[in-house]
């Protein structure tokens, strides 16, 4: 059988070494030898000896539920095998993140992640009652994060001179350092968000990055209970 369809850009290989890789720009495969962690939902295909166990409230301590937007519900998967995850179509990005390190990212954002990070839920300061800036989760220690973003993510540089203001609606992420409040811009109402109301938006103070997506606003999906 020949189609284009088996070049070896789409072929999946066998892993060589253990962990988390990019299958493609919408994908990301984990080889798991032990454990590993991912949003439920998100795993497309597996092969090996792999058990998935959901987890809504905790996982000794460090999988918690995120109060975020769509919230971070997260499962378990233990065993030996390969998994691969994606969440509709969206670009899928890898973040290692050292000992020192600390990401702040919207549940939303999140697919998979070692079980070498922590992760911690935290109430963005100054951010109010405002759409996705309320709750955010925090990633600390040594290990890989899988990130999903719709469209192509837009990583701003922060720092002391220039502060950034981004929609809490578009906002994907942080460096955890940052200071943040809420900003109010009146004069511009009528320029954003089609001219209703006042426009309002996160802003970030200090030294370091803000991601954000080319969209801001979330398509609300009917889901089965």
């Amino acid at each position: 059988m020949k189609s284009d369809l088996f070049a070896t850009e789409h072929m999946a290989q066998a892993a060589t070494v253990p962990g988390m890789t990019l299958q493609n720009s919408k994908s990301i495969k984990y080889a798991v030898n032990g454990e590993m962690h991912a949003r439920q939902g998100s795993m497309v295909a597996f092969r090996g000896n792999l058990q998935f166990e959901r987890k809504g409230q905790g996982l000794g301590g460090m999988l918690k539920r995120a109060v975020t937007g769509e919230g971070l519900a997260l499962m378990a998967v233990r065993g030996q095998g390969e998994a691969w995850f994606a969440h509709e179509a969206a670009n899928c990005f890898i973040v290692e993140i050292e000992q020192g390190d600390a990401l702040t990212i919207n549940g939303r954002n999140v697919l998979c992640f070692d079980p070498t990070l922590s992760y911690e839920i935290k109430t963005v300061k100054g951010a109010g009652m405002t759409g996705g800036g309320l709750f955010n989760s925090v990633f600390t220690g040594s290990g890989k994060l899988g990130l999903i973003c719709e469209g192509d993510p837009i990583v701003i540089p922060v720092t002391a001179q220039a502060p950034v203001y981004v929609d809490t609606d578009a906002v994907v992420g942080w460096s955890a350092q940052l200071h943040t409040s809420l900003h109010r811009s009146q004069s511009v109402g009528s320029m954003i968000r089609g001219g209703s109301g006042e426009a309002v938006q996160l802003m970030l103070q200090g030294e370091g990055f803000v991601i954000v997506r080319p969209s801001e606003v979330t398509p609300q999906k009917s889901t089965a209970h």
